[in-house]
């Protein structure tokens, strides 16, 4: 029987979403990939210094009971079925630089098995047959090609601080609101006609649920991935917005009548939300605005959500 991801919540990163290559980038991009290969060859045996998105992808990977090794003895499809979460990488990386790649996720004890890399070109195409639920990368260019396929991907920044060990058994993930979670159309109204037409907006329709937006399918992926339970790894979500009363009920209302739950919900009123987020301590953070993305950067590990009327 062959393998299947069905039913997996399936997270796709790039190498340098995963890893710290900033360096070995710096060579890249002041010479040719030629150079760039030499050095990853060069420090194959060296184990790449965690990135960004390292911390989301150890503790996700936690919620699988047991490794490949230790179901060596048995068939592939009985083990796997109890395997919740697939990490694949999908790098511009060249398949050579993929093989320290490999070997550093190696190092760490990550469970990483799949890889493509496609040397320069996008590898965002490769997300449809992996039925990913989420993809993080450098490339602004490939996130915004797998949203505009209908793939949650956000641009990780990888100067961000990193995540806190405060809570080593329990993800910690946080969303935006508007144009992550939910659809534009608040932010949309609010863009053209101000913060009282907005309020207004939400009041009069609190009672109609937003229409999702490109971020639901991870909220609903990673509740299922809670419900199934883990005896030793738990999940928190908070959403985090710069909406407040009485714009808040119609947000509230929206994750009600989609029956999902969030465990924390911060209504801001425009307050800065890096410090809020660090406090949190998330293992990532979701935003479609680069500034929110920029300030919480400074606190905790954030991505860029490009859709929506903030990045027309």
């Amino acid at each position: 029987m062959s393998a299947s991801l069905d039913g997996k919540l399936v997270v796709a990163i790039s190498s340098r979403a995963l890893f710290d290559f900033e360096q070995e980038n710096e060579v890249f991009e002041h010479s040719d990939d030629r150079a760039y290969m030499a050095l990853q060859l060069q420090r194959l045996d060296t184990p790449a210094k965690p990135g960004v998105a390292f911390s989301l992808v150890r503790k996700l990977l936690a919620f699988n009971p047991g490794t490949l090794s230790d179901h060596a003895d048995q068939k592939a499809p009985d083990w796997q079925r109890n395997q919740p979460v697939e990490v694949v990488i999908l790098s511009r990386n060249d398949p050579v630089s993929g093989m320290r790649v490999f070997r550093s996720a190696q190092h760490y004890g990550l469970a990483i098995e799949r890889g493509s890399f496609t040397r320069g070109q996008p590898p965002w195409r490769y997300l449809k047959p992996l039925h990913a639920n989420l993809f993080l990368s450098a490339h602004l260019s490939d996130v915004r090609a797998a949203l505009a396929a209908g793939v949650p991907a956000a641009q990780v920044y990888p100067q961000s601080a990193r995540a806190s060990e405060t809570y080593p058994n329990e993800v910690r993930i946080a969303f935006d609101g508007d144009a992550v979670l939910f659809s534009d159309e608040a932010e949309r109204v609010y863009q053209a006609q101000g913060l009282s037409a907005f309020q207004k907006h939400e009041t009069d329709n609190a009672q109609q649920p937003l229409l999702a937006g490109p971020f639901k399918p991870l909220l609903a992926a990673l509740q299922r991935l809670q419900k199934e339970g883990n005896a030793s790894m738990r999940l928190r979500t908070a959403l985090v917005t710069a909406r407040s009363a009485p714009a808040h009920e119609r947000a509230i209302r929206t994750l009600m009548d989609w029956k999902i739950d969030v465990d924390e919900a911060m209504f801001l009123g425009g307050l800065p939300k890096g410090e809020f987020l660090r406090e949190f301590e998330p293992d990532f953070f979701f935003d479609d605005q680069t500034g929110h993305v920029h300030g919480a950067s400074m606190h905790v590990p954030s991505g860029h959500v490009a859709s929506g009327v903030a990045n027309d």
